[in-house]
């Protein structure tokens, strides 16, 4: 169940299971027990432990670069991600695979993403996002424009670049825009409210025009409410509202569309 790691200061082999007499009149020999029945191999000395070749028949040895993650399966199972190191792990005992990634693309696609998602150490090394029912994300990477993603789940490698989605949602949306005080051409003082319904049609526009699309429908439908009734009488105003209503979003759909 055990391999036995002999060293001092400077690494010397393995030991397998078993009894073994080790002759070390000056007490300068040191053995540290590890189990195999766990598939990775941790020492604080095992870049040595690998250099000297022990392990080369008897584990699965990793070394990632800055740009490389590793996913590691055991027993056809995910467990963990890797970042850039050195690693080993134990053959024979269990059944382990390393899938290595490269990251320089930073947006991280996987046919089990979901499961990759889930692990603590993923979360370490992954900015991990989802894009909700009804709505997009727009990709944007180092400040460029990349893509519009639907509705799913996304994940990018940490410290690769920056990466940034911003979601938007596509449904049928209003805004309500009350009590705005308005002065009449006749200097007539009116309370006036309106209700705004609008749809994202355009979300890589949408979001690079404004940085808050809300608002600015809300701040230009109070200019053009201002605008239109406030070069009319009170009089004119009220016979001729459904004229004003039609001119109003007329402006508002005009400046929405820019």
């Amino acid at each position: 169940d055990h391999v036995r790691t002999l060293g001092g200061t400077e690494q010397k082999g393995l030991l397998g299971e078993g009894w073994h007499w080790l002759f070390d009149p000056l007490w300068k020999v040191h053995v540290d027990v590890v189990s195999q029945r766990d598939a990775w191999l941790t020492h604080d000395q095992l870049d040595m432990i690998v250099k000297s070749g022990v392990l080369k028949d008897r584990a699965v040895l990793m070394d990632l670069k800055d740009h490389q993650r590793g996913l590691v399966w055991i027993e056809g199972r995910f467990t963990h991600m890797l970042g850039p190191g050195l690693y080993a792990y134990w053959n024979g005992v269990r059944d382990v695979r390393v899938e290595v990634i490269d990251a320089h693309q930073v947006r991280f696609e996987h046919s089990d993403l979901k499961v990759i998602a889930k692990s603590g150490m993923a979360k370490q090394l992954l900015d991990i996002c989802t894009v909700d029912r009804d709505r997009v994300g727009v990709l944007f990477i180092d400040g460029r424009y990349i893509d519009t993603l639907p509705p799913g789940l996304y994940a990018f490698w940490k410290g690769a670049a920056d990466a940034r989605v911003v979601e938007l949602d596509m449904r049928e949306t209003t805004i309500d825009v009350s009590g705005q005080e308005i002065m009449t051409a006749d200097k007539v003082s009116l309370r006036m409210n309106a209700l705004v319904t609008y749809r994202i049609a355009d979300a890589r526009k949408a979001v690079s025009s404004t940085d808050d699309v809300r608002q600015a429908l809300y701040r230009e439908t109070q200019l053009a409410l201002r605008a239109i009734v406030g070069v009319r009488d009170l009089d004119v105003f009220l016979s001729d509202k459904d004229v004003v209503a039609q001119e109003i979003e007329q402006a508002v759909r005009r400046r929405a569309s820019e």
